[in-house]
């Protein structure tokens, strides 16, 4: 395609409004809208919408790719080419690619292995093999043993872009209930209940060795690295206060109402499933995210574990929740996460911004995609 070519006969969804009419693409960069018919031909959009570039923040998916089944590992340059395909072909065009660091029970990747992936990533970004925009987010296991270390020479190789600050103990958060994490650890594992009684005493006695330390020494990396934060299921107004204290940018997966209405009213981002959203409740039993979204509560949608979850879960917000409104909607997984991460050239469809463009067909209520553009070239 053409440095310069114009869209028309399209649905734009602008940050505010949804306008029939058409767009003028440059150098990579909106160039001018219109309503109506357009000053010359262009590419016939057949009445589609047309979207700005989904941004996502919070994605698992990586992980499926690099381990597509228990026991066994991908490829590492083969995985990263796999996952960016079907991130790219879920609307996605600014990626956040999430790496675990910290050991875990049920996810342990040593720190060598964790280079070699951010490594094959940036690697893949340079030689131009990716499509879509791919940016770093490590997830802290806080009360690990190792977190510190690991993260440290992470941010110390590679540029991370966010760092979010969990705690999957017991009794806590996520975990308020011990039936659901022994529901959510002894499901995985088949671990009989001796078993989860010594996991239970091991993760707390680490809660207790680490947590204030860790999460203390993480912030001040991101700090020294200008890397934005965020926080990792808040339950309480008390986890919130310690969230504002760490400047905290985003509240990721709030378990409460009470917890994301503070961090909300505080000018943190408030981000929630989107799979949560499709299957209308937390698969955990936590708040719904359809639940925030009503309360005007929510910013920021995600495509946590399913990537395409993220365009269909925008649109349902807009179908289900009256007065909320399609524009509102795609704003939660464009324009939201984007301000939120500090990028201001995307996320949404205005002169000077990005040309990241999905053309999208409503059909019968789920939303197809036909055609996604970065920074004005065509890459699905």
């Amino acid at each position: 395609m053409s440095d310069s070519f114009l869209i028309e006969n399209a649905k734009v969804v602008l940050p505010d409004a949804v306008i029939d009419g058409w767009l003028a693409v440059s150098a990579g960069k909106i160039t001018e809208i219109g309503e109506g018919a357009p000053p010359e031909r262009g590419n016939d959009f057949d009445g589609d919408l047309v979207i700005p570039g989904l941004v996502e923040l919070h994605t698992d998916h990586l992980e499926s790719h690099l381990t597509p089944r228990p026991k066994v590992r991908w490829p590492v340059s083969a995985a990263v080419l796999a996952y960016d395909a079907q991130i790219v072909a879920s609307g996605i065009t600014t990626v956040f690619d999430s790496l675990r660091v910290g050991g875990d029970s049920d996810y342990d990747v040593p720190i060598d292995e964790l280079m070699m992936i951010a490594d094959s990533i940036a690697s893949a970004q340079e030689r131009k093999l990716l499509r879509a925009d791919h940016r770093t987010h490590i997830r802290c296991e806080i009360c690990a043993d190792d977190v510190l270390e690991r993260a440290t020479r992470l941010t110390s190789q590679h540029r991370v872009h966010l760092i979010s600050l969990m705690d999957h103990t017991p009794g806590a958060r996520q975990f308020r209930s011990l039936d659901t994490w022994k529901t959510y650890y002894g499901g995985k594992a088949g671990l009989p209940e001796s078993e989860l009684q010594r996991m239970i005493g091991v993760r707390r006695a680490l809660y207790d060795a680490n947590y204030a330390r860790h999460r203390s020494e993480l912030v001040k990396l991101a700090e020294a690295h200008r890397i934005v934060v965020a926080s990792h299921d808040d339950t309480t107004e008390a986890h919130v206060t310690e969230s504002i204290s760490n400047r905290a940018s985003i509240a990721e997966f709030p378990t409460t109402t009470e917890a994301a209405a503070a961090s909300h009213a505080a000018g943190i981002a408030v981000l929630m499933g989107a799979p949560n959203v499709v299957r209308g409740g937390s698969h955990s039993g936590n708040v719904a995210a359809e639940t925030l979204a009503r309360e005007g509560i929510l910013d920021i949608l995600s495509s946590d574990y399913v990537p395409s979850s993220l365009l269909i879960g925008a649109f349902e917000l807009a179908r289900r929740i009256e007065g909320f409104g399609l524009p509102a909607a795609i704003n939660t997984v464009t324009r939201n996460p984007a301000r939120a991460t500090g990028l201001t050239d995307r996320g949404e469809i205005a002169a000077g911004q990005r040309a990241d463009l999905v053309r999208v067909r409503s059909s019968e209520e789920l939303p197809v995609i036909r055609e996604v553009y970065s920074a004005g070239q065509r890459i699905y």
